[in-house]
């Protein structure tokens, strides 16, 4: 049984239709990597399985259950967290407190403020500091670090690299396998299609809403990818 799957999924904006019957999987502990031209529908996927985009056609199940309609926190409580683009860290909190907010769905498991400490030395010794104060690259680790503390079941992480230095981006990658060796499962929407590849055992490329390529990252030539990816 697949731990996250959507079938024929649309989802809209107002008028402007952003998904159209878009089928998309992920099994338990796997990391899949969604990738795509901006625009392509890849954070609309993200949003509309978290229950933030309520506007919405086709059924999206977890664990074997129906998610579609529910309330994102409802969501947040049966095991799904985001990494969202732009990190969308509370200003007016510290590091701690950012991170903190991250279990408010008291969800039991394994990842605790000390673990994440463990795993990220740096978020320890700024713990008192305003979130907003630290560099592009700390925030995005607050808050991976915030979504890991809602011990989920499955991850879901948007655009991680994006306006990162590479030293950052390969530090946040490294931390990858600690992250996912209880267990977890992982979406990357990720726009540099060769990490992407390098991480995940499947990918999805989506091109206006629509899914264009699908299956093991392994497995298709970088000419087949570039195809789905621009046309």
């Amino acid at each position: 049984m697949s731990l996250l799957k959507t079938e024929r999924l649309e989802a809209y904006y107002g008028d402007f239709q952003a998904l159209f019957g878009v089928d998309f999987e992920v099994g338990e502990g796997e990391t899949v990597a969604l990738i795509g031209a901006n625009g392509a529908g890849k954070s609309t996927l993200l949003r509309t399985v978290c229950g933030l985009l309520g506007s919405m056609r086709g059924s999206v199940s977890f664990m074997g259950e129906t998610v579609a309609g529910l309330r994102p926190e409802a969501i947040a409580r049966r095991g799904i967290a985001m990494v969202p683009e732009g990190r969308r860290l509370f200003p007016s909190l510290s590091v701690e407190e950012n991170l903190r907010m991250g279990a408010h769905s008291r969800r039991a498991g394994p990842w605790t403020l000390d673990k994440v400490y463990a795993l990220f030395p740096m978020l320890a010794e700024r713990r008192a500091a305003p979130a907003t104060s630290l560099s592009g690259g700390q925030q995005q680790i607050v808050a991976i670090g915030r979504a890991l503390l809602a011990n989920p079941r499955l991850l879901l992480c948007d655009e991680m690299s994006l306006g990162l230095a590479p030293i950052v981006v390969k530090s946040i990658y490294d931390a990858l396998p600690a992250i996912t060796a209880g267990g977890l499962a992982l979406v990357l929407v990720e726009q540099d299609v060769s990490l992407a590849r390098s991480v995940s055992s499947r990918l999805y490329c989506l091109r206006e809403g629509k899914v264009t390529l699908s299956g093991t990252s392994a497995s298709f030539p970088r000419e087949e990818i570039s195809k789905a990816y621009f046309g």
